[in-house]
């Protein structure tokens, strides 16, 4: 099916809505991959819910490090809500079209929130380099003071830095048609509509996008290697394989979410050489997976969240 919009639409530029197309080249295998995509979903946003509900009813886990969590758990879930449910309403409905205002709020909250994570994970990884090279200070210096202004900083610097994105994609002029090849209003995929130059557009994108996410994962290579570095002094029996599963399995996801990013940057440039659909898939998986593991990695593997999850449990079993 071919949509287009109305040739008066296109002579003034004003549209009115988009159609995202998705999977130009497999449409017909859509269905099937909503089933894993769906399951994904559910995955995380259950996974994500139980640990906001759990850190909030449990006392005990009123602290700044599981605040962090609480934090990075609600960003995962409004990156899923936003992106999921309209893909999966294109996979079983057929539902394409998209607002104009719609379509740059989600690439607004994309935007934004993606870096808005990678600042946290930052967060969260100078947050166990105090815990572990100083310990003494922690309490000091891990307070909820010092979670309210970095929740602060998380959405003030990322938030007012991604805006021009799509401020800057909703001011062009459209005349090249009104579909997306895409599952999701991405900043590339939308604005190459447009028949005014987009170079500025790419740039700027690119410039923030490295400067955000670049600078945090230095950062947090820097925390996991003076972590590594005070580990491997402990002399306690278990000391250094505890602290190395925990912080290696935070480290590997925090890898992975970068290099998912890495990729979808590289197969953006080279799109003549990869088949569309493949950077369009890893993208939407982009959405999914992260926020399916981390509250798997960073909190069911905690054994004070762990013990909340099943006291929670526990009581609701009761009250039935």
């Amino acid at each position: 099916i071919l949509y287009m919009a109305s040739p008066s639409n296109h002579s003034t530029g004003l549209i009115s809505e988009f159609f995202l197309i998705c999977f130009p080249n497999f449409q017909s295998w859509q269905h099937w991959l909503s089933l894993p995509l769906s399951l994904l979903f559910l995955l995380a946003m259950v996974a994500n819910t139980t640990l906001l509900i759990t850190i909030w009813l449990e006392a005990a886990l009123h602290q700044p490090m599981y605040y962090l969590l609480s934090l990075l758990s609600l960003l995962d879930m409004v990156l899923c809500l936003t992106v999921i449910p309209k893909v999966l309403a294109i996979f079983w409905f057929d539902v394409r079209s998209i607002s104009f205002s719609a379509c740059f709020l989600q690439m607004f909250i994309m935007n934004s929130f993606l870096t808005m994570e990678s600042c946290t994970f930052m967060v969260m990884a100078y947050d166990r380099y105090v815990a572990i090279c100083h310990p003494l200070r922690y309490p000091s210096i891990i307070t909820e003071q010092f979670v309210v202004r970095a929740a602060i900083f998380v959405v003030a610097r990322n938030g007012l830095l991604t805006i021009p994105i799509p401020i800057l994609s909703s001011r062009l002029r459209y005349c090249a048609g009104n579909v997306i090849n895409n599952c999701i209003c991405t900043n590339l995929s939308v604005s190459k509509l447009s028949c005014e130059d987009i170079t500025f557009n790419r740039l700027y994108q690119f410039a923030v996008g490295w400067t955000l996410l670049g600078s945090d994962l230095i950062l947090i290579v820097l925390s996991y290697s003076f972590i590594l570095k005070v580990v491997l002094r402990i002399k306690a029996e278990g000391a250094v394989a505890k602290a190395l599963n925990t912080c290696g399995s935070h480290f590997i996801l925090i890898l992975f979410f970068s290099t998912v990013l890495l990729v979808l940057v590289i197969t953006n440039l080279t799109r003549k050489r990869i088949p569309p659909d493949f950077p369009i898939l890893l993208n939407i998986l982009h959405h999914l997976i992260p926020p399916a593991l981390n509250p798997i990695v960073y909190g069911v593997r905690t054994k004070e969240i762990r013990q909340g999850i099943q006291k929670l449990l526990r009581n609701f079993i009761l009250e039935l």
